[in-house]
């Protein structure tokens, strides 16, 4: 069984496929779910695994390795003869396992290929739309999901988003669209997925510790375009975008539309002033079609270029499909960001805290800190191999006050000294149980009216805190009991 192109169905004869899952997380647990569903043959193997997923996994009857060295995961693998490997995404492409199943011809899919093949479970396939960027993915794909809805599409988002998408597939409800945001990790392993609309929302340094350069990540960004058949959209304001676009293959019958926070020109959709409008989508682009105004967001988001940037793309995105103004308006009325996005805490005596949390690279915090005019910045965290150096230089005039927290502290004084020498700075060391309480308390004694506190750290969370939402919730518990009592 070299070639796996005969397995394209939920309805496909499985029996005779032998497949080992790598990683046991919640999207290694749906595949092997998943090809236990479908009768193929499995072995599970991971570094480690919770307890009741392999109490399930003995239930089900599918074996499993967890926690043995590579040689006696090895020889039991070359005894079940695999033919594919169906990774979890976030495992690095160098890894020994995956290495030596490439050189022995195995494919290497990851959960978004098998859903891809049985995505016709419960009849008509699902078309899908498929969203990637260094920042924005989840809003944008949470905007699409809503629009589409509002619109009586049987939409729902998945993927990186956390519901994983082999879960929707085996779901009665049949839904007619997948939203479908895709981290530039899953992207590599991608093989061939045929959306109706893809979209590239930026590109800026990101995960290069797990991708080796920027030139190999934004590659992998790209590959989102490839086979898209109804449209493919751009950033008009990242030139970078575009080029990925440029260099896809078999797009040629896909219409190619830019998305702006500025005017728009012809075949594309952005904002006049406060006016959400489309000149991508209509029979004379010398006209613009209002979609929708700033006054209908829902009262409790933040207005920034970043959100109308995000509004924009989703509107994009789903007016390729038919999607109407009204549909679109209504939508962004009853619309609401997830926690830990430029999301509003608290605002006393005119000192407004604001958690970012979400800002886990420099390109995500330039989002937050383009607006707002004095800000007191909480800075830092894993910096993932990416320098800072560029957001501090580009904000500097903001940063009334910087507290730097986290692990890589010493590169963001270094460039705060170098970059914004006018910016007090002051260094929290003290451990994770106590370090934000310590940043509030600093941000308290410093901020004054008119001020923005910030939580935008620009930096990953795992040094001090479970994942960017414990940092966050820590920054919100930690301003109710400094500030608001």
């Amino acid at each position: 069984m070299s070639n796996l192109d005969h397995l394209n169905s939920w309805h496909s004869d499985w029996s005779e496929l032998r497949a080992v899952v790598f990683g046991l997380g919640v999207s290694g647990f749906s595949v092997a779910d998943t090809l236990n569903e479908l009768g193929a043959k499995v072995i599970v193997v991971a570094d480690k695994a919770e307890a009741e997923s392999l109490d399930i996994l003995d239930v089900l009857g599918i074996k499993y390795l967890i926690g043995q060295d590579y040689k006696a995961v090895s020889n039991r693998l070359a005894e079940f003869a695999a033919h594919v490997v169906i990774t979890s995404p976030g495992i690095k492409p160098d890894n020994s396992l995956l290495v030596e199943a490439e050189q022995h011809g195995l494919e290497i899919w990851t959960d978004v290929d098998l859903a891809w093949r049985v995505r016709d479970k419960f009849g008509e396939p699902s078309k899908w739309i498929c969203i990637t960027g260094t920042n924005g993915k989840t809003t944008v794909t949470q905007l699409v999901e809503k629009m589409l809805q509002v619109a009586g599409i049987r939409a729902v988002a998945c993927g990186n988003i956390g519901v994983p998408i082999l879960d929707v597939i085996r779901d009665p409800a049949n839904f007619e669209v997948l939203v479908v945001e895709l981290s530039s990790f899953q992207l590599h392993y991608i093989n061939s997925i045929e959306p109706i609309a893809s979209i590239v929302l930026n590109l800026a340094e990101d995960h290069l510790d797990w991708h080796g350069s920027m030139q190999e990540y934004g590659r992998t960004k790209g590959k989102i375009f490839n086979n898209t058949s109804i449209c493919c959209v751009y950033n008009v304001g990242d030139n970078k975008t575009s080029e990925l676009l440029a260099n896809s293959s078999n797009t040629a019958n896909a219409q190619a539309v830019g998305f702006t926070v500025n005017t728009p020109a012809p075949n594309e959709v952005g904002w006049v002033e406060d006016i959400l409008v489309d000149r991508a989508f209509i029979d004379d682009p010398s006209f613009a079609l209002e979609l929708a105004t700033l006054t209908d967001l829902n009262s409790s988001l933040i207005v920034s270029p970043h959100l109308m940037a995000n509004i924009a793309a989703a509107a994009a995105l789903v007016r390729s499909i038919g999607v109407q103004a009204e549909e679109i308006a209504k939508a962004l009325q009853d619309f609401q960001l997830d926690a830990h996005r430029i999301q509003l805490v608290l605002e006393k005596d005119g000192v407004i805290w604001v958690d970012d949390s979400k800002a886990t690279n420099p390109h995500a915090a330039a989002a937050a800190l383009s607006s707002f005019d004095s800000v007191v910045w909480i800075v830092g965290g894993l910096l993932k191999g990416v320098d800072i150096s560029n957001l501090v230089s580009r904000y500097s005039k903001k940063l009334k006050a910087a507290i730097v927290i986290g692990s890589d502290r010493l590169p963001v004084l270094e460039a705060l000294a170098e970059h914004a020498p006018n910016t007090r700075v002051f260094e929290v060391v003290s451990d994770a149980h106590e370090v934000m309480s310590e940043a509030v308390k600093v941000a308290k004694a410093v901020a004054v009216e008119g001020d923005v506190v910030l939580l935008a750290p620009a930096a990953a969370s795992m040094d001090q805190f479970k994942d960017y939402a414990d940092r966050g919730n820590q920054f919100a518990s930690a301003v109710s009991k400094e500030v608001q009592e």
